[in-house]
């Protein structure tokens, strides 16, 4: 049976950005970061059940959410030297012979909720896994058949995990997420509510919709629940914006089956290209020893 990993590409490249050594060219550009990422996707694609593979970027960090909420989150303040290798990072993943969507309209989490929700629906695929530690993809998780991986940490999040971490089930996210806030997004949330209260209220009412306007008509006892009744029913349409924006969407246009992500090695030209940019051969050597692998 075949298991699909759905890569948050646009963490993967702020992760490596953070986390990989700088490298300038000779020329003066800094490249660390493309190197980080394509060495740690040919990682991937080095482990044994990886076969099927899609790779997610925010090709513009601007989307339709922030045409709904006017402080939802831009890329005004990625550092340039960052902002830089968004395009290129597409490339590289391209060059590697990835299926690479890189999204305007809507975000990379769009395309991997998409992705995840068509894929599940496919008998012959065993399992989603969804390479990213954002808690906004904790909502596209079903049992332990769309499961969540932290592959730096290598944490594994399937349902019961991601109620145990957050205190709500994977439908419940979008609403935590309203009710609690996001700073990442730029959404505020709901003043005085915070992680604990949301869970424990959201894991009896399950929505914000449901969620009675007075405390007393409560059927879970929260410390301060008549205040944060008070602030929900004064804020309710904002949380219900929040929500909205929380909420990954499902029907992103993307135009690959389950064969077209069947990995089958490098676009061979173009990963020469990339292996000089980078001025690292090994990326070449080792994603060739790879797809010799895999065939």
């Amino acid at each position: 049976m075949t298991q699909v990993h759905l890569v948050d590409g646009t963490y993967e490249l702020f992760r490596a950005y953070y986390g990989s050594p700088r490298r300038r060219t000779q020329s003066g550009g800094e490249i660390g970061a493309l190197r980080g990422i394509a060495r740690s996707l040919l990682g991937l694609l080095g482990e044994a059940e990886v076969t099927h593979v899609g790779v997610a970027f925010d090709h513009e960090i601007e989307s339709f959410r922030n045409a709904l909420y006017p402080g939802y989150k831009t890329g005004e303040d990625i550092e340039p030297e960052l902002a830089a290798q968004f395009h290129p990072a597409e490339a590289a993943c391209h060059a590697l012979g990835l299926v690479t969507w890189p999204m305007r309209e809507f975000e990379a989490d769009d395309a991997i909720a998409t992705a995840a929700a068509r894929f599940a629906a496919d008998a012959a695929v065993e399992r989603i896994v969804i390479c990213s530690p954002d808690k906004d993809l904790a909502q596209c998780v079903l049992g332990e058949r769309v499961v969540c991986l932290d592959r730096m940490r290598r944490r594994l999040l399937d349902a019961a995990g991601v109620e145990a971490k957050f205190g709500v089930e994977p439908a419940s996210i979008p609403d935590w997420l309203a009710l609690v806030g996001d700073s990442a997004d730029g959404f505020p949330g709901v003043p005085r509510w915070g992680a604990k209260s949301a869970a424990a209220v959201l894991a009896v009412y399950r929505h914000i919709e449901r969620i009675p306007d007075e405390a007393a008509a409560w059927r879970v006892e929260v410390r301060g629940a008549r205040s944060l009744a008070e602030s929900l029913r004064a804020h309710r349409e904002d949380a219900c914006l929040f929500r909205r924006l929380a909420t990954l969407r499902t029907d992103v246009p993307l135009a690959e089956g389950l064969e077209d992500l069947r990995w089958r090695g490098p676009r061979s030209e173009a990963l020469a290209r990339l292996a000089d940019a980078l001025e690292d051969p090994q990326i070449a050597s080792r994603a060739d020893e790879l797809a010799a692998r895999a065939r």
